[in-house]
């Protein structure tokens, strides 16, 4: 039987081929760090996607037992509120273990000198509790600011009739006396106002006025 052999040279270089040809091979990957950074809000958005940015910040670099006691809409020179969103919110955060509160800032621009973009920590203050108000679970709060926004404007569709006040404030706070976390649209002032209190965990007007 004939044997044929390959010489030393073709032999080494057949399997250098064979090398270069695996090493040009490429595996799908799945690092996540070369996709594309999640969208930055480029306007207002609504109180409970400012809250939340706000509250991993809180719990992260305040306590890990903190609840909210109130979230109130801001504004940003030169981007208006929209109907139930904001440019900027406001989040009071408070902790039993550390006995302080602290107000914490989310903000989709920067607008110098005073606001800076993303989330600002506020400076700790005593807290022993408060006859007004109460701390909240948010997992309780079912309905975000926009649809709190239009329940409350509904309710006060007759005063805003014949009074077409602009630029409402509001907030999202448990009262004592109402008991429940509670959405507060407020237009106008103490003297010619009206306030509207929309449940947050249902959505019914609670006795406007």
């Amino acid at each position: 039987m004939k044997r044929f052999v390959l010489p030393s040279a073709v032999a080494c270089g057949l399997l250098w081929l064979s090398a270069c040809s695996s090493d040009t091979k490429t595996a799908p990957s799945d690092d996540k760090s070369s996709a594309a950074p999640a969208p930055v809000a480029a306007g207002p958005v609504t109180g409970k996607t400012a809250y939340w940015e706000m509250y991993t910040k809180a719990r992260n670099d305040f306590a890990k037992d903190i609840m909210p006691i109130s979230l109130e809409a801001k504004e940003i020179p030169g981007m208006p509120n929209g109907d139930g969103t904001a440019g900027m919110w406001t989040a009071e955060f408070v902790s039993e273990t550390q006995k302080e509160r602290r107000t914490f800032t989310y903000a989709v621009v920067a607008h110098p000198p005073d606001i800076y973009k993303g989330v600002v920590i506020g400076k700790p203050l005593p807290w022993s509790g408060s006859r007004d108000v109460m701390p909240f679970s948010m997992g309780a709060v079912q309905l975000d600011s926009d649809a709190a926004f239009k329940a409350a404007t509904d309710d006060a569709a007759k005063f805003l009739k014949e009074h077409p006040l602009k630029n409402p404030t509001m907030s999202l706070k448990q009262l004592t006396r109402l008991g429940i976390p509670t959405w507060i649209v407020f237009w106008g002032t103490d003297k010619l106002g009206y306030r509207s209190f929309v449940s947050g965990v249902d959505g019914k007007p609670m006795n406007g006025k």
